[in-house]
């Protein structure tokens, strides 16, 4: 409860921008006791005992169940709506509890009340709109890290929002979800490294096992818009693309090969771009395009951390915002 508290004060009480502001907190009771997995889900029962216990466990079918099984580039009916969402973001290799390296990760049941409310960026009513919210997003993730101190380590397509209500006066576009956030202090510390986040959006360095860092955050706001890009043809129209879709199952090392084939060569990623994009996003293919660049340096990860990315990739945004085919009406 005191960490939920402490991210959550902090970047309200010191004024970080276009994060949501901090109200109230409570922990679950069932039956006067805290409600949480060892105790009150397991029952104290150890897991690990069972026959068929398998550490870091992930079968295919769980993560894709109620999935649409459509073929590539085969549209969702109007009747669904929904994401194709990622699976979540609780990985396997999260670092163990303080207990102990052998103790189970436990999981307490709690609630965080917030100040702002919107609608997940992808839910954007145009694409000017979403870049404006992507940039925003991105200005909150600088003030989170530069004036509270903390790396939010989970940006996916569910916790940047939006606010096109003129009647709301929460943020424009504001960052939720600070459950994983951790201080700069505790940078590779025990529980700042490990494979967090929400697995099509994880950077490709942290997906090989590499510490935390704000540059993993601003490639996974790339990842963010690419696969908005391809899922989403406009604010209400989505659908699922197998060979994408895949990323949210398979194994940690092919999927930072997957990522690695995306970004790595210019000429591929823009022909990749054009069959998989919607029509919706491909005005925004040279835009993403860019992105890769300052992104990943000559197709490849980034060797050093470099505070001025946050400002490139917010020109660049706002370059695409005021192209007029990224504009015009579909």
């Amino acid at each position: 409860m005191i960490r939920i508290r402490k991210s959550w004060g902090d970047a309200t009480d010191k004024e970080v921008v276009n994060v949501a502001r901090y109200y109230h907190h409570e922990t679950v009771q069932v039956l006067g006791t805290e409600d949480d997995i060892r105790s009150n889900v397991r029952g104290g029962i150890d897991v690990r005992r069972a026959t068929n216990y398998r550490e870091c466990s992930m079968p295919p079918s769980a993560s894709r169940e109620g999935r649409s099984t459509s073929t590539t580039g085969k549209k969702r009916p109007s009747s669904q709506t929904s994401a194709p969402l990622p699976s979540s973001k609780r990985l396997c290799s999260v670092s163990p509890t303080k207990a102990g390296s052998d103790a189970l990760p436990n999981r307490v049941h709690r609630r965080v009340i917030v100040r702002d409310y919107g609608k997940p960026i992808y839910k954007a009513s145009s694409r000017a709109a979403l870049l404006a919210a992507l940039e925003g997003c991105i200005e909150g993730h600088e003030s989170l890290w530069r004036t509270a101190g903390l790396l939010h380590r989970d940006i996916s397509i569910n916790n940047l929002m939006i606010n096109e209500d003129d009647n709301n006066r929460s943020w424009p576009s504001f960052l939720i979800d600070l459950d994983l956030a951790v201080r700069k202090e505790r940078e590779g510390a025990s529980g700042a490294k490990g494979k967090t986040g929400t697995r099509a959006f994880i950077a490709i360095g942290v997906l090989l096992g590499g510490d935390n860092s704000f540059m993993h955050d601003l490639e996974s706001f790339f990842w963010v818009l690419f696969w908005i890009c391809v899922h989403y043809d406009g604010p209400d129209k989505s659908r699922v693309i197998p060979e994408f879709d895949q990323w949210n199952y398979i194994s940690m090392e092919l999927l930072a090969k997957e990522k690695k084939g995306q970004v790595s060569h210019e000429g591929d990623f823009i022909r990749s771009a054009e069959e998989n994009f919607t029509p919706y996003y491909q005005p925004l293919i040279p835009w993403v395009n860019r992105l890769r660049k300052v992104v990943f340096p000559n197709g490849g990860r980034w060797e050093g951390e470099d505070t001025g990315l946050y400002a490139r990739m917010r020109e660049i945004i706002g370059y695409a915002r005021k192209d007029p085919k990224v504009a015009a009406e579909r």
